[in-house]
């Protein structure tokens, strides 16, 4: 046992753990996200497009797109990503302001898609990954300062706050939850002051429930959550159909495609709700594998931030690393009924270009951090080097 133990801790120091780690569950999570979005969309595609594969085939042209972004997002030099920073946020609130407009788009009784001509875009994903390299930018630049409250605050809290408010008025709780947590791990990650947290979480706590409980449907969810077979027929339809999807599913699941649920019983099936389908299909072994991909960036992600000198990459890592492993849990809370609904997708897993994309800039970002470490980066030089030194000398050999 204690040899085994060794042989672990050995592989997990090496120099570039952290980044076959990130690119290896990245990788996972995302073939398991289009099987399982070809799989929960399928009856929801022929009902809708008379081809069972459509919407898959949009998920799939997702990928095609991210992939060479989150590529490229991997090789950009740091230089270059700050740059961006101002103009991504300015972008991201210009396009959140937009949604007021006619251009706005009304889903589900929340007005926070875009429709850009046949094309449409939910600018509050955007935002996520704009306001954590802006507020990683500006604490990077003061970072000397930050043992004064004034450099805490300003302007980074006022800054998210209007991002906040911008997606209060799309009526979308769950994604300002999700900036709201950003906020305050970005709060914690440059040293801000216990009581600042404990009047930051009470403000915040209060205000989440006067917006839960002063709108139908809203406070419909919140009672749902708290008993959904209470209000089976209304409100609690979806997480009980979440967790019924779940318990047939049982140790091993009933097999990819044998989903019932997604027949129509369980709206959302490929956007929100497809934790449960993945649950039934492919049972407990499968949803914990998930959980584990996600824990593994998660652990990946901390090595990164706790081995760089580098604050821009420390405050980035961490924003990136709360805001995925934060909405996995929500996602993952609302299908378990242990949290209300309120509309986040499984990042990497669920349906919808306007949230993949996003997270797979996010995870090339983290990926290049971790290739960029001195030993990772001396590591891969090597290998390079001896890789053209082998292909060199059969060169030679075939030519003599």
């Amino acid at each position: 046992m204690a040899e085994r133990v060794s042989v672990i801790r050995r592989a997990l120091d090496r120099p570039l753990t952290s980044y076959y780690l990130l690119l290896g569950a990245s990788a996972l999570l995302l073939t398991i996200g289009l099987i399982m979005v070809m799989s929960a969309s399928s009856v929801y595609s022929y009902r809708e497009n008379g081809d069972s594969y459509a919407v898959v085939k949009r998920q799939l042209m997702w990928v095609v797109i991210g992939l060479p972004v989150a590529w490229t997002a991997s090789r950009m030099p740091q230089r270059v990503i700050r740059k961006l920073v101002w103009p991504a946020l300015g972008m991201s609130m210009l396009l959140l302001a937009l949604t007021r407009t006619p251009l706005g788009l009304t889903r589900n009784g929340q007005t926070n898609w875009l429709a850009v001509g046949p094309i449409a875009i939910q600018p509050s994903e955007i935002a996520k990954l704009a306001v954590i390299l802006w507020a990683a930018h500006v604490y990077a630049n003061k970072h000397r300062r930050l043992g004064e409250l004034h450099h805490v605050l300003m302007p980074v809290v006022p800054g998210m706050g209007l991002v906040v408010a911008l997606v209060l008025l799309q009526r979308d709780l769950g994604t300002a939850l999700v900036l709201m947590a950003i906020m305050l791990a970005m709060l914690w990650v440059v040293g801000a002051p216990a009581r600042l947290f404990a009047l930051a979480i009470s403000v915040l706590g209060v205000g989440a429930f006067y917006l839960a409980t002063t709108n139908e449907e809203r406070r419909g969810r919140l009672l749902s959550f708290v008993d959904p077979f209470k209000e089976y027929h209304d409100a609690g339809w979806q997480p009980a159909h979440g967790l019924y999807a779940l318990a047939t599913g049982g140790w091993f699941g009933q097999g990819i495609g044998a989903s019932q649920q997604k027949w129509g019983d369980l709206p959302e099936a490929h956007t929100d709700f497809i934790f449960a389908v993945l649950g039934e299909e492919l049972g407990l072994v499968g949803t914990l594998l998930v959980l584990a991909l996600f824990l593994t960036i998660a652990y990946a992600a901390i090595r990164v931030a706790t081995h760089t000198r580098d604050p821009f990459v420390r405050f980035t890592t961490f924003g990136i690393t709360v805001w995925l492993l934060g909405q996995m849990i929500i996602n993952v809370g609302m299908v378990l009924a242990l949290l209300p609904v309120v509309g986040i997708p499984l990042p990497l897993v669920s349906y919808g270009g306007s949230a993949l994309l996003p997270s797979l800039v996010a995870l090339g970002l983290l990926i290049g951090f971790a290739r960029s470490e001195p030993e990772a980066a001396r590591a891969l030089a090597t290998r390079k080097r001896n890789r053209a030194a082998g292909l060199s000398a059969g060169s030679t050999r075939r030519g003599n």
